[in-house]
């Protein structure tokens, strides 16, 4: 059957493989899952609902929930009727709620829990919009309760909804300041994120209609939402995790095939990994770290000799099988995208038979621009894969990766003068620096507006050096400034799990983090691993100073979005005091 509109591969779903299992999470400790057909029955129900409603056609209706399967029922069933999902951050605050949804001129509400709820009516006092909500609240209308709407609703005005749906029309408009500036509403057509659902089949290798995928990352961002249309296209049984810290036990429940992360929460498990190791003693201790090496010298695409083969097959069958066991034991294939994967990271898990696999994209892109192949031959450890099809990427003069194809948006929702600064002769500018090898191999290098010039006219590029600082066991974040001043410094976040390691180690009694950051042993080898990391790079890029700070950025305390990049400008102003001490 053709697919035109993301809806349609509900019937498409049914028709090719009529899934048991199509989505899935846990209540109250039990696994409760939905077949393809209990999908389809759901979706159309709720459209009919929402036609007698009088919900329709252009009709926006904001979605702010963490991942479960009636975020996905609410989404296909608004776009059956051409009405247009404003889905949103559970975690912004109430003032961001009520610009989106007076912006958006949001008519209805869905929220997922009570903490929401209180945000969303504080973001409509004053104003008639209805709310309803995913968990059962005495304060607010269940989503099934509106769903008994359309129980006895009119199919046949359904269909005709349906038809009057092009590929063309607009199914979405998410909001999205990334590390700065004002929410700005991306719209995305149906054919927008249809063409990445085709153009990554290709480079997904688990089994189509017989795997599993475990989905952590918010829906309402694009690259976890594109990828659950992808997952419903091929057959894979989606499982939402109960939360970010429930991911390793429901990864051993559910043994997925594939799951999609960003580079922060691979840093964190491999972080984890290595402070076991340093917990082993004797020959156990000795294995792992000889494992762990092999590991870091890995090159998928070369063959590094018999012995090298020997030992690292060894190493697999000893050390690395229990890694692929804390997965679940089952994973081909995992996706990496939103920020810049370390290459060690990549490295060592390729080692381990974990493949992870780096994606490169933008909420105005659909995401997807680039995605590795998932092998060896292929794979190309620091870039983010190759071009997918139909997708034209050239590198402008400055170095700036411009786009064109049919991903690209429709623009920015009641914003034509930044559409037209962005979309510039069909080509979309990334604001991103990179380079193309090989022809269709794509490697980022920067963020354009991320890039600062020291007071003597020198450019820095911080990601690079941020990535490869945070390579070190004992740092977990860090912020590389210096904008306007005469050298690069560094705000430093331990990783306090390893640093409590090392001052075992060393015999350095441990009394609570804020008192071992100030003292001067600590201070000493922090220095000696800034140090050692500094020679990658030029003079102009190396940090002269830095400050440890004893409290991690996250999502909730604002230094973080939540795909876990840098909030920049966050950052520059909570913490504008410690950076200019740097440079006293």
């Amino acid at each position: 059957m053709q697919i035109n509109r993301l809806f349609d591969i509900i019937d498409y779903q049914i028709l090719k493989y009529n899934k048991e299992v199509a989505l899935g999470h846990k209540v109250n400790g039990e696994w409760v899952t939905f077949s393809s057909k209990d999908l389809k029955k759901i979706v159309d129900q709720l459209s009919m609902a929402f036609l007698s409603s009088n919900i329709g056609s252009g009709d926006k209706v904001a979605i702010i929930s963490n991942n479960r399967p009636e975020w996905n029922f609410i989404d296909l069933a608004l776009q059956q009727i051409g009405a247009i999902s404003v889905p949103m951050y559970p975690t912004i605050s109430a003032e961001d709620y009520k610009y989106i949804f007076e912006h958006a001129e949001v008519k209805m509400v869905f929220v997922g829990d009570e903490e929401i709820l209180a945000k969303a009516k504080e973001a409509s006092l004053g104003i008639e919009r209805q709310i309803f909500s995913f968990d059962k609240l005495e304060s607010c209308i269940h989503w099934e309760d509106f769903m008994s709407k359309g129980k006895n609703g009119d199919l046949s005005a359904l269909e005709t909804a349906k038809s009057f749906v092009m590929e063309e029309s607009l199914f979405t408009i998410i909001y999205t300041s990334g590390t700065t500036g004002t929410p700005k509403g991306v719209m995305l057509t149906h054919g927008n994120v249809l063409h990445n659902v085709s153009a990554v089949e290709d480079r997904i290798i688990v089994p189509a209609g017989n795997s599993k995928a475990l989905s952590f990352l918010p829906l309402c961002h694009i690259y976890e939402r594109t990828g659950s249309f992808c997952y419903l296209f091929m057959g894979i049984s989606i499982y939402y995790a109960e939360s970010m810290e429930s991911i390793g036990e429901n990864l051993k429940e559910i043994q997925p095939q594939m799951f999609n992360t960003v580079p922060r929460l691979l840093e964190k498990v491999y972080d984890k990994i290595v402070s076991k190791g340093y917990g082993l003693t004797g020959i156990k201790k000795s294995l792992f770290f000889w494992a762990l090496n092999l590991g870091l010298q890995y090159e998928p695409s070369k063959d590094q000799g018999s012995w090298y083969n020997f030992q690292l097959k060894l190493a697999n069958k000893i050390i690395f099988n229990k890694w692929r066991e804390a997965l679940g034991g089952n994973i081909m294939q995992i996706n990496s995208g939103a920020s810049a994967l370390q290459p060690r990271l990549a490295r060592v898990f390729w080692s381990a038979g974990i493949p992870i696999c780096e994606g490169y994209g933008l909420t105005e892109t659909s995401p997807v621009i680039s995605t590795s192949v998932c092998n060896l031959k292929e794979i190309r450890i620091g870039f983010v894969g190759k071009l997918v099809k139909e997708v034209e990427v050239k590198i402008a003069e400055d170095g700036e990766i411009l786009v064109k194809g049919p991903n690209v948006m429709k623009g920015y929702y009641k914003n034509a003068a930044l559409t037209a600064e962005v979309l510039k002769d069909g080509w979309f500018h990334t604001s991103d620096i990179g380079e193309l090898h090989e022809g269709n191999y794509l490697k980022i290098t920067d963020r354009k507006k991320e890039m600062f010039k020291t007071s003597g006219g020198k450019y820095i590029a911080p990601q690079p050096l941020e990535n490869k600082f945070k390579e070190s066991v004992l740092i977990d974040q860090l912020i590389v400034v210096g904008e306007n001043k005469n050298y690069p410094t560094a705000l430093i976040v331990p990783s306090f799990d390893a640093l409590k390691d090392y001052c075992k180690h060393k015999d350095i009694p441990y009394t609570h983090d804020e008192e071992m950051i100030a003292k001067d042993e600590i201070l000493e080898k922090f220095q000696r691993e800034i140090d050692d990391l500094n020679k990658y790079f030029g003079k102009w890029e190396q940090i002269k100073r830095f400050k440890l700070l004893s409290k991690s950025w996250s999502v909730e305390s604002g230094e973080l979005t939540p795909t876990m990049k840098l909030k920049r400008k966050v950052i520059h102003e909570k913490y504008a005091k410690e950076m200019e001490d740097l440079y006293k």
